[in-house]
């Protein structure tokens, strides 16, 4: 690259934005047979599509930045679903003055989280606005994955004596980027739990193939996912808080800060329920997986009454109802 910048001519699809092409996206996501502008697939019977676009302020935190969050986030939500992940596009739209060494980083980051994945990007976009008008750079992604034959997840298949897992301790992601962003005087820490999970997600459907449902629970935390999850089976789900593994330092910042963890984003947890009898077999593999280390069982599935609730080490029955507004804007 001649420039140390991005200029509005790199959005022009000219010589300038051939050479960002070329000299910052194919250089780490590889060349695909051809550069047009849709990648033509092998086609599978099943095929499972997502979408998302990601915002993250700041563009580097703790754990990651927003080049892995958006690769994350795209396998994630494709794991969840039994789909196994294959590829990935990815639109940028990069503010005016946004430094190229940045946007190198954060490039290759998604590449590295690509490989992890075992998936490619195959397809993108790259458009240029002025300054202050995208907080440095915005990236969507589109991610398309296969589901085996045979292969059903919902969250409307879940039954009274179902047990509820997750993977690790909650709150990691949202509470690095809020600590990141702001500062607050906080020390210790704090690290986003930023990771692709479709090996864990295979790992566990080996082990526990009658799982009812997987999720991620991303924006809205823990407590709004399983209102959904309740909402979607006409069930009502009883979690023990003392069995809900919260790391200390994101209960010492949340305290502080007067935030609850249940309704912080990950970026790095999956969230199952399994029939009753598979329950061992999933958490020991989700435990003798290096991503499912954390891993719990935090509660059951109840026929009445509907809705989610917690069960508080005082041994109270507190409702755990979807969130309302946002808790903390802007972290993915």
């Amino acid at each position: 690259m001649k420039e140390s910048f991005i200029k509005l001519d790199h959005g022009e699809g000219g010589a300038a934005t051939q050479r960002l092409v070329q000299d910052v996206f194919l250089r780490h996501f590889g060349a695909p047979e051809t550069l047009e502008d849709a990648a033509v697939l092998p086609g599978f019977s099943r095929i499972a599509m997502t979408t998302d676009s990601f915002v993250v302020r700041p563009l580097e935190f703790p754990g990651g930045d927003i080049g892995k969050l958006a690769v994350a986030g795209t396998v994630n939500d494709l794991a969840v679903t039994g789909a196994i992940p294959k590829a990935i596009s990815a639109a940028f739209i990069l503010e005016e003055g946004l430094e190229l060494t940045l946007l190198d980083r954060v490039v290759a980051s998604m590449a590295a989280t690509c490989r992890e994945s075992g998936i490619r990007v195959v397809t993108g976009d790259t458009k240029v606005v002025g300054r202050g008008e995208a907080d440095g750079m915005f990236i969507n992604t589109t991610g398309l994955g296969f589901v085996p034959e045979n292969r059903n997840l919902n969250s409307a298949m879940c039954r009274e004596g179902d047990v509820v897992l997750v993977s690790g301790s909650l709150g990691e992601h949202g509470t690095a980027v809020m600590v990141a962003r702001e500062g607050f005087g906080l020390e210790g820490h704090l690290k986003s739990d930023c990771q692709p999970l479709a090996d864990l997600a295979e790992a566990l459907l080996a082990a526990a193939p009658g799982v009812r449902c997987m999720r991620d629970p991303t924006r809205g935390g823990l407590a709004t996912t399983l209102t959904e999850i309740a909402g979607a089976s006409k069930c009502g789900i009883l979690l023990q808080e003392a069995m809900v593994p919260i790391s200390a330092p994101v209960r010492a910042a949340c305290g502080l800060l007067g935030l609850d963890p249940l309704y912080i984003a990950c970026e790095g947890r999956l969230l199952a329920v399994v029939p009753p009898g598979q329950a061992d077999a999933a958490l020991n593999a989700l435990l003798a997986h290096p991503k499912g280390k954390g891993a719990a069982i935090i509660g059951e599935i109840r026929k009445d009454p509907k809705g989610v609730a917690l069960r508080t080490l005082a041994g109270g029955h507190r409702p755990l109802l979807a969130l309302e507004g946002a808790q903390l804007p802007r972290i993915c």
